[in-house]
């Protein structure tokens, strides 16, 4: 079975077909992308995967359990992480603080024993902190630590988001337009984290991304929503030439692929 399979999700909100019969599936270590025009559907199928809103129907499996219905910590318990298209992060806390929080699901000892600072609480915290350091480091802003995170830069705040994502030790990890209000330079520059990012963990990360050069550099097979329905899949390459994604996602015909 694969690490996920999506089979005739729909999600409906009153008479709105946000997504219609949609069915992709990821295995262990894929890159996937998931793209479309606005209003596609492509955040509603992250939000139902995820616990956020439920299923009207459809089936939902991940890692063997299915998950429909469950609550959203329940299911990032058994190994999915996001990020949102829009940050969110503490911005008057420190980076690592930030990360901190992506660990407190793993938290060992109790509200008392913190407050009276039991020696093995202690132990705790130097643990919690050095693994932090750990992702930080993996994410490339070790150095800001100590830095409140909404005194970062844009970039570097998505990086602070990711790194908590990946401090619930995820399997399967959504990004949610990690380059939006990123410039070009900005976009390849994470084209490449993005490319190590995967290369070092090996976990599954299926994207969501309307700048395309970054889609079609990354992920080695895309997923196309139009109208809350799949229009097409298959590789980078096989896309670009889809007549069909062309018209419903482009609007035209182009020689190479670019952002909206």
């Amino acid at each position: 079975m694969a690490l996920l399979e999506i089979k005739q999700l729909s999600i409906h909100f009153g008479g709105v077909k946000a997504v219609q019969d949609v069915s992709f599936s990821v295995e262990e270590g894929d890159f996937i992308g998931l793209i479309g025009p606005n209003g596609a559907g492509k955040t509603t199928v992250f939000n139902a995967v995820t616990g956020v809103v439920p299923p009207t129907n459809g089936t939902i499996y991940f890692d063997g359990h299915k998950i429909n219905g469950m609550r959203p910590d329940k299911i990032s318990h058994l190994g999915i992480a996001r990020t949102f298209q829009n940050i969110r992060i503490y911005p008057k806390m420190s980076a690592l603080d930030n990360v901190a929080i992506g660990l407190d699901s793993h938290a060992s000892y109790h509200t008392v024993s913190a407050m009276l600072g039991l020696p093995h609480v202690r132990r705790r915290d130097e643990e919690i902190r050095k693994t932090c350091l750990e992702f930080l480091e993996q994410v490339g802003i070790v150095q800001y630590k100590d830095t409140e995170a909404g005194s970062l830069p844009y970039g570097l705040q998505r990086k602070v988001e990711i790194a908590r994502a990946l401090a619930t030790r995820p399997k399967l990890l959504f990004l949610d337009e990690p380059a939006a209000g990123m410039n070009t330079a900005e976009s390849l520059e994470l084209v490449s984290f993005l490319q190590e990012l995967h290369k070092n963990t090996g976990i599954a990360i299926v994207l969501i991304e309307h700048h395309l050069e970054v889609v079609m550099e990354v992920c080695k097979n895309i997923h196309v929503l139009n109208l809350g329905q799949m229009l097409a899949s298959g590789t980078p390459k096989e896309i670009q030439k889809n007549q069909d994604v062309i018209t419903a996602y482009l609007g035209k015909r182009r020689n190479r692929h670019d952002g909206e």
